[in-house]
């Protein structure tokens, strides 16, 4: 029932999502400058969420330290979120709603990050089961996010 484990399929097209990114930092009394622009460019390409390291090789022309400090204020705007791996490095994607519904695959040993899709199927079984647990413990569910730890192929292989 997994669908896809390479790039969801996309809701907004980049347009979209540099006019949806723009008001989002405008409501926040934020300039959606060249440097945030190249980011969300760089994220909504991607096709799995970036380390800073990764994200600076796509784009070379941004400086490290304005990448930290432009990351947290996409990250407060609601455009960006952040990704924890099993590794040291904190990974960045464009939000749900500007990216898309999507899961991911983690990698327990080199710390990997995988999108993924499900089956739609499978996918109201996931957010059936996320009210109901809401229902039992008194929470109230927004939506849910479907993280798998595991051994990506290429560690597996390598063993």
């Amino acid at each position: 029932m997994v669908g896809s484990t390479h790039e969801p399929d996309r809701t907004s097209n980049p347009v979209d999502v540099h006019r949806t990114a723009a008001e989002r930092l405008r409501h926040d009394d934020q300039r959606y400058t060249a440097g945030r622009r190249a980011i969300v460019a760089a994220l909504a390409e991607a096709p799995r969420p970036l380390t800073i390291a990764e994200l600076l090789a796509r784009v070379p022309t941004l400086a490290q330290s304005s990448t930290y400090r432009n990351l947290a204020v996409l990250e407060q705007a609601r455009i960006v979120h952040r990704v924890i791996g099993t590794d040291e490095f904190t990974r960045f994607e464009l939000t749900e709603e500007l990216a898309g519904h999507h899961h991911h695959l983690i990698c327990s040993s080199c710390g990997d990050v995988a999108d993924f899709t499900v089956d739609p199927a499978l996918e109201v079984l996931l957010a059936e089961a996320a009210q109901q647990v809401g229902a039992d413990t008194g929470f109230s569910t927004a939506h849910h996010r479907l993280d798998l730890v595991g051994t990506c192929a290429d560690c597996r292989d390598a063993r």
